[in-house]
């Protein structure tokens, strides 16, 4: 939970640091608009041709980062800013369930030969500490079925039954928040939208005419929240697919395990 806080934290400045530097650029070129009309004003016509053919090349030397801080603004930050929140969280989780997964991944036949070698030479206690000394849900469930090998081998495998279905739950823990995001993201970006295109209409009301330069600006503004939504969500669902596949595959090798583990049981009896 510390590592999530402190992820959390990191994004967290992260964030606020792009869109200050986002804000600040923005307000630095309105200023800079707004000298550069005020100087084509008292110029001769013929300097303003000359200015605005240097837009497009300053414009080429800006990177992705630029754009993207660009679209943001454009975007609104009332609604980019849920948006980047959802991805900022959803990447949290994602990184916390990897490094978990992770590390509750074991060689299952080098712990079952292990813990075989343990009970031929040193009974059940000797097993047991093989199991203490190895991390991971694999372990935990050997741990559980010998803690029980006296009481017969169906106590044994009534607890391997139970306490697999907890490490099996644990492995899936924040995943339900993941899908959560992963939901939100698109939700938020297609209200953002909506709202964006009544205020665009709100604004072809105002100016009593349906002017394309009114209509296209409202128009993009809008989507670009619906844009960056998806975006986010595609990204998560990316990740999420990845976490998915990596608890089959540690599930189903823990059961495979299980019955190996049975079976060793059955032959020590």
């Amino acid at each position: 939970m510390k590592k999530l806080i402190a992820l959390l934290t990191v994004f967290g400045f992260l964030t606020f640091g792009i869109a200050n530097n986002a804000f600040a650029q923005d307000s630095k070129k309105s200023d800079k608009t707004t000298e550069q009309t005020t100087d084509s004003v008292q110029a001769p016509a013929e300097a303003a041709p000359a200015e605005l053919a240097t837009d497009p090349d300053e414009a080429e030397n800006h990177g992705l980062h630029y754009v993207l801080k660009d679209k943001f603004i454009q975007g609104g930050a009332v609604w980019m800013t849920p948006v980047l929140i959802c991805l900022i969280l959803g990447l949290a989780f994602v990184i916390e369930r990897i490094f978990y997964l992770n590390l509750s991944s074991v060689n299952s036949k080098k712990l079952l030969n292990k813990v075989e070698d343990a009970m031929k030479n040193g009974g059940v206690e000797k097993a047991k500490e093989v199991c203490r000394d190895t991390k991971g849900p694999l372990a935990a469930v050997f741990y559980q079925g010998l803690d029980r090998y006296d009481e017969g081998l169906d106590s044994v495998e009534k607890a391997l039954t139970s306490y697999g279905g907890v490490q099996m739950a644990n492995l899936e823990t924040n995943m339900t928040w993941i899908s959560l995001f992963i939901a939100l993201s698109p939700s938020l970006g297609f209200l953002g939208t909506v709202i964006g295109m009544v205020q665009a209409f709100d604004d072809i009301e105002r100016a009593g005419d349906i002017s394309p330069t009114i209509v296209a600006g409202g128009m993009k503004t809008a989507l670009l929240t619906t844009v960056f939504g998806l975006i986010s969500a595609m990204i998560l669902q990316v990740f999420y697919n990845y976490l998915l596949t990596k608890i089959d595959s540690i599930v189903n090798d823990m059961e495979d395990a299980t019955i190996s583990f049975m079976d060793i049981l059955v032959k020590n009896k």
